[in-house]
């Protein structure tokens, strides 16, 4: 049983972040800024994760460094904060469907920073590292193919829900590129910062408490940025709604709990083999996103 539990686990995490694509783009559709979102979920995650830190890692965890806290500075900065903020931005002109397809660059991108930073290694002409190669092109074929070829319509039967202001794929070539790249660019970032992670938990393996630092500095990044681009103060002002939902459940379920568990699932089995876990999530949400929004899913995009 316990070598099955980094397969159960991986597959909890991409459902976990199905319902995180799904709620967070019928947030940013009705009107949540995406910065403002990234300021509350960080902050939702650190209250979250805070009691757990101090009652099971406090007392046994290594001392914090200046070194160390500039690692997870910058960490934050580079693999959260602006992972984050740029997401946001790019679901905005994007699917759901889209963002969980996007992912699956994820695999690719991952193994080649791996392989630039040492991490893996891969021998051309053998079994393994021809499968390694394929992988790397159907995962990028794939991700070009969503991206700019636009095939028939697989239309839902059936949907509980319908995003209200939703335009339908392909309704706005520029927007849609536009949403590609932003997601292109979160995705890198993102799998950067799974070959990182794995020397940052060497660095500092109190893992929960780890997460917990990096929730809470990504929320005074996200806040400093916030600030800057949204001065609205209409724009911080959370109702009992659609909004308050995807913020909690980003807060405490994406980052409190997914998060912890990508951390564990890299300690045991590597930033590689968390990665290749991505396309489960494109299956997951386009079946979710079909079903609750009635979103239109393409052969293509």
């Amino acid at each position: 049983m316990n070598s099955k539990k980094p397969y159960l686990v991986v597959v909890l995490i991409q459902t976990i972040f199905c319902g995180y694509f799904l709620l967070s783009k019928v947030a940013f559709d009705r009107g949540l800024n995406t910065f403002v979102f990234t300021v509350y979920r960080q902050a939702a995650a650190t209250f979250f994760l805070l009691p757990f830190s101090l009652i099971f890692e406090w007392k046994n965890a290594p001392r914090l460094s200046f070194t160390i806290l500039c690692k997870i500075f910058l960490f934050s900065l580079f693999g959260i904060t602006s992972t984050l903020n740029i997401y946001g931005m790019g679901l905005n002109y994007a699917t759901p469907t889209l963002a969980a397809a996007g992912s699956n660059c994820v695999p690719a991108i991952t193994f080649f920073f791996a392989l630039l930073l040492r991490e893996e290694t891969v021998k051309i002409g053998t079994i393994p590292g021809n499968a390694k190669v394929a992988g790397i092109v159907a995962c990028m074929g794939g991700a070009a193919t969503l991206a700019f070829y636009k095939g028939p319509q697989l239309r839902p039967l059936f949907h509980l829900f319908k995003i209200k202001g939703h335009q339908a794929h392909g309704t706005n070539g520029k927007t849609w590129i536009k949403g590609c790249f932003l997601l292109l660019t979160s995705n890198s970032l993102y799998a950067l910062s799974l070959v990182l992670q794995v020397r940052l938990i060497k660095t500092y393996p109190a893992k929960l408490l780890l997460t917990n630092l990096l929730c809470f500095t990504s929320a005074i990044q996200g806040f400093a940025i916030a600030i800057v681009v949204e001065r609205d103060s209409n724009e911080w002002k959370l109702d009992w709604n659609v909004k308050l939902l995807a913020i909690a459940y980003a807060g405490f379920v994406v980052m409190g709990v997914s998060y912890y568990l990508q951390t564990w699932i890299i300690e045991k089995k590597g930033s590689v083999f968390m990665a290749m876990s991505s396309p489960l999530g494109l299956i997951i949400t386009i079946f979710c996103s079909s079903f609750f929004l009635g979103d239109i899913t393409y052969l293509g995009r």
